[in-house]
This record gives C-alpha cells, sequence and structure tokens, in this order.
C-alpha cells in the first residue's frame, strides 16, 4: 500500500515546496561552496604557508602548508592547494588525485636540495619508486609523509644536501672489498666505495642490491654514479630492505611507528647513536623536522637513538 501511495506524497511535496519558494533548495542554483574570492591573486614568486588563501583559475585555494611555484590545481591528491570553492560561477577542474607517485612535489624537492647536485634528478628519484611500491605509499597519509621526510632526510645527510654522488674520501676505495666473498671484487678491489643517495659501498652490497634489483651491480659498480634512477633504487633497497646494524629495516621503523631514530640506528648504529656522535644524530634531526613541517605532517615521537 505505501508504495502505491509514494507518487501522491511526493507530488504533493514538490507542489507545496514549488508554492512555497523553497524548491530553490534542491534547484541547480544550490551548487558553489563559499568562497573568499577577495583572496590575492596566486603568484609562482610568492611564498605561502599553512592557510593562507588566493585565487586562481576561476576558484578559490587554501595552501595546505609552506610552497612556493606550486600551481593550484596541479599539485595531486597530496598537493598543497585545497580547493575550497568557486568564484565566477564557473566550473574549473578540481585537484587531480593520484597525479603524483609521491608524497612530496617536485617543487617541494628542489626547495629541500637548492644545491643539489644535478645528478639526483626528481625523475629518477620517482622512476625508481616502482622498485617497491610499499615505500611512502603504507599506512596512513601521516605515516607517508613521514616516510618521505624521513628518507629524504637520512640521504640528504648522508650526501651532504645531495651534493656528492661518490665518497669523498679516496683513501678508503680500496677498503671496501671482502675478499672472503667467493664471488669476489671483479670490477676490482678499489671500486666498491660509497656511491649514491644512501652511499653504497662493499662489494657483498653491491651484490645483494643487484640482485634484488635485477641490475649486474657487482661487475658495473659505476652504475650507481652514473644512472640517476639506479642510485635512487639502491637507496631505496637499503630503506625498505637491510637493516643494517639496527633491529629492523627504516622502512619499518616508520611504518611500524617507532620513530625516526630507529632510522638512524639501522643506518648507522653505534657510531651515531648511544652517544656515539650526537652532533651526527642532531643533523638528521634537524633535517628531518624540516623536511616534516614543509609537508605539513608531524614528526611523530621518538626522534633520536
Amino acid at each position: 500500500m505505501r508504495s502505491r501511495r509514494a507518487p501522491f506524497l511526493i507530488a504533493a511535496l514538490v507542489a507545496a515546496l514549488l508554492t512555497t519558494g523553497a524548491a530553490a533548495v534542491v534547484g541547480p542554483a544550490a551548487q558553489a561552496v563559499v568562497a573568499d574570492c577577495s583572496a590575492p591573486a596566486w603568484s609562482s614568486s610568492s611564498v605561502y604557508v599553512g592557510g593562507n588563501l588566493v585565487t586562481h583559475g576561476g576558484a578559490a585555494w587554501r595552501a595546505k602548508w609552506w610552497t612556493q611555484g606550486e600551481t593550484p590545481g596541479t599539485t595531486g591528491e597530496w598537493g598543497v592547494w585545497e580547493r575550497i570553492g568557486t568564484c565566477d560561477g564557473g566550473d574549473p577542474p578540481t585537484d587531480p588525485p593520484g597525479t603524483d607517485a609521491f608524497p612530496v612535489s617536485e617543487a617541494q624537492f628542489n626547495q629541500f636540495f637548492p644545491n643539489r647536485n644535478s645528478f639526483y634528478t626528481y625523475s629518477g628519484l620517482v622512476a625508481a619508486l616502482s622498485a617497491y611500491p610499499g615505500f611512502a605509499n603504507s599506512g596512513s597519509e601521516t605515516i607517508q609523509r613521514r616516510e618521505a621526510a624521513a628518507f629524504l632526510a637520512n640521504v640528504s645527510h648522508e650526501t651532504g644536501g645531495l651534493v656528492y654522488v661518490v665518497e669523498q674520501n679516496t683513501a678508503n676505495y680500496p677498503h671496501y672489498c671482502d675478499t672472503s666473498q667467493p664471488y669476489g671484487c671483479p670490477a676490482g678491489n678499489d671500486q666498491y666505495y660509497g656511491r649514491g643517495p644512501i652511499q653504497l659501498s662493499w662489494n657483498f652490497n653491491y651484490k645483494a642490491a643487484g640482485d634484488a634489483l635485477g641490475i649486474d651491480l657487482l661487475n658495473n659498480p659505476r652504475l650507481v654514479q652514473t644512472d640517476s634512477a639506479v642510485a635512487w633504487k639502491t637507496g631505496l633497497w637499503y630503506w625498505n630492505t637491510q637493516s643494517g646494524p639496527g633491529t629492523m629495516t627504516p622502512h619499518a621503523a616508520i611504518v611500524n611507528d617507532r620513530g625516526f631514530g630507529e632510522t638512524i640506528r639501522s643506518i648507522n648504529g653505534s657510531i651515531e647513536c648511544n652517544g656515539g656522535n650526537p652532533a651526527q644524530v642532531q643533523s638528521r634531526v634537524d633535517n628531518y623536522l624540516r623536511f616534516t613541517s614543509a609537508l605539513g605532517v608531524d614528526p611523530g615521537g621518538n626522534l633520536y637513538c
């Protein structure tokens, strides 16, 4: 019985709404979120911080964190700009989801490393992500941003801000060949020195990383200093699979909320941790706090080791 009466009731309701003029609440006119269109136009040269409002492309936008040079509407779901409404009745595109493969945009990457060596390209980093799809892509958005910041903070420390591609102390070069390994050092005893963002060293690490990545790094270790994507992949290999002198991988330390300090322990252990070199630990922590702040995310606890 109720199903037959429903059309009559709906018709009566519509008639009543039309009579009172209240039907406007369901009509096409109710479409736009109220936006502050008095905000200044976005400028590529201006610096914005979280909460700043701008207008661009017929819409109003709010910055989520510090930014400069990132165009509203192009930064993806991880991006800095949130569209909060239209300004002129038009329908500009919303911030497109999934356009960035990494929580750090190219503009932010360039801001983090203003003096970086041109070898360390953003495109090389993005190309390397496919080797470890769980990296900066596991857990909540907060965890993902923390992991991106933690990885970049550590590689920044290892490379002087992505300035150095190879280990600077050449006197160490002959010392990284473990002759007890059955495969030896076919590229030469002095060819397994530190290279790349995590400063991969020792013949056994070149062998293990190469095997994991499907690249013959034992015979061709120089690929880590001549191919940006390969270099980034070796950094991600260590980060995601090696615990080093620690008890967990750096990836696990962040994803399992064990803190940034455990990533340091997994990279340099007692050389820096447990009072080994507090200044070096502080350098890494300072990088991490700077990057998490720029990404608009809380750094979490247990920052030291």
